[in-house]
């Protein structure tokens, strides 16, 4: 349980949640995105199911909703497979569920989005949300954050410097708000949810009414990175500030819950997943917590966002600019430091094993 948990790439990853799993005696499904992979082979997202399978309580451990974020959330997937697992089997009316890359696109093509340029995140929007929009302010940094062209060395050296400038004129929290809330206008742009429904979104509206027809009690870890302090994380829950919900899970998760619009770390999002599975569950208690572990800073994040993004748009794929993009969004989101590696990957097992003691108590 260890930095020896992070794969080298998806087609690594995939099989080693598989053979984990089936090795585990796990129940498998794998539903297809209808997109090809670097190798030609469908890309799906794969199911590991340990436990009742007409479950009153459950855990869900999601891994890659943001695609290249899946280094980190499969390591700790194959951590729970190879390892925390061993021997461990669930109550009797209780399942464990592990879904391996919401994103399988994001995640073997190394960006953040999926084959769309959504931002699955920002896809889950219920009936009657119209998918446009975007928060005051957006439009005035698309310029900013989205250019035309490819990058030269001075529009990368510039960057940081006028970030800076937008952060002393209107602050951090209102410019996270305004940058990653989630926009609907700019198609090519940073944090786009999308025109329709992303196939992640089918695949779940068919899934979890059918895996939880019976639950009442369901507690769904999200695994992220690239928010926070480096090496710490923070769970966020679609709850009011103050709320009993939020006491509550922070009685459970050793106080490190918060809801997603509250702190200096946080902002608010719109089309996120887990307001979507409250509504599309009415019957059953659907906590999701998005697991964000921190990596680098937010300007080096969304420095690397933007380089990728804007390569991915502009520069031929295997431009040297554009494979150099790719493999900064890796690293930005799954730090090859080992000691990095050798502390997240034990605290996501340690929030996993917390979930299952949640999932327990009354809801």
């Amino acid at each position: 349980m260890s930095a020896a948990s992070f794969s080298p790439d998806y087609l690594t990853a995939r099989a080693r949640f598989r053979s984990g799993a089936l090795a585990l005696g796990c129940a498998m499904e794998d539903h297809p995105l209808g997109v090809d992979g670097p190798d030609g082979a469908p890309l799906t997202v794969d199911v590991a199911w340990l436990g009742s399978r007409r479950p009153a309580r459950a855990v869900v451990v999601s891994s890659g909703l943001h695609g290249v974020e899946g280094f980190f959330g499969s390591a700790v997937q194959a951590a729970l497979l190879e390892d925390a697992l061993t021997g461990y089997r669930p109550p009797t009316d209780t399942a464990l569920v592990l879904v391996h890359a919401l994103n399988p696109y994001g995640f073997a093509f190394l960006r953040r989005v999926n084959e769309d340029n959504v931002d699955l995140n920002r896809n889950f929007l219920r009936p009657g949300e119209p998918y446009a929009g975007a928060p005051p302010g957006y439009a005035a940094l698309d310029g900013l954050l989205n250019p035309k062209t490819p990058e030269t060395l001075g529009d990368r050296l510039m960057f940081v410097p006028m970030a800076a400038a937008q952060i002393l004129r209107h602050g951090m929290p209102a410019l996270k708000n305004a940058v990653a809330g989630g926009q609907y206008d700019f198609p090519t742009g940073l944090f786009f949810g999308g025109q329709r429904p992303s196939r992640t979104v089918h695949i779940l509206r068919e899934a979890l009414p059918r895996w939880f027809v019976e639950a009442t009690r369901v507690v769904h870890i999200d695994l992220h990175t690239g928010l926070g302090k480096r090496g710490a994380y923070r769970l966020f829950a679609d709850h009011a500030d103050g709320s009993d919900e939020i006491a509550a899970l922070g009685g459970a998760f050793d106080g490190l819950v918060e809801p997603w619009q509250a702190g200096s770390t946080s902002y608010t999002i719109r089309g996120g997943m887990g307001t979507w599975a409250k509504a599309l569950l009415p019957g059953c208690s659907y906590d999701v917590l998005a697991a964000e572990f921190g990596t680098e800073s937010v300007l080096d994040v969304i420095a690397a966002l933007r380089a990728e993004n804007r390569a991915y748009h502009h520069d031929a794929p295997d431009a040297p600019a554009a494979r150099k993009a790719r493999e900064r969004l890796r690293d930005v989101f799954a730090p090859p430091d080992p000691r990095w590696r050798a502390r997240v990957v034990p605290a996501g097992v340690t929030i996993v094993r917390q979930a299952l003691e949640a999932a327990a108590m009354p809801s």
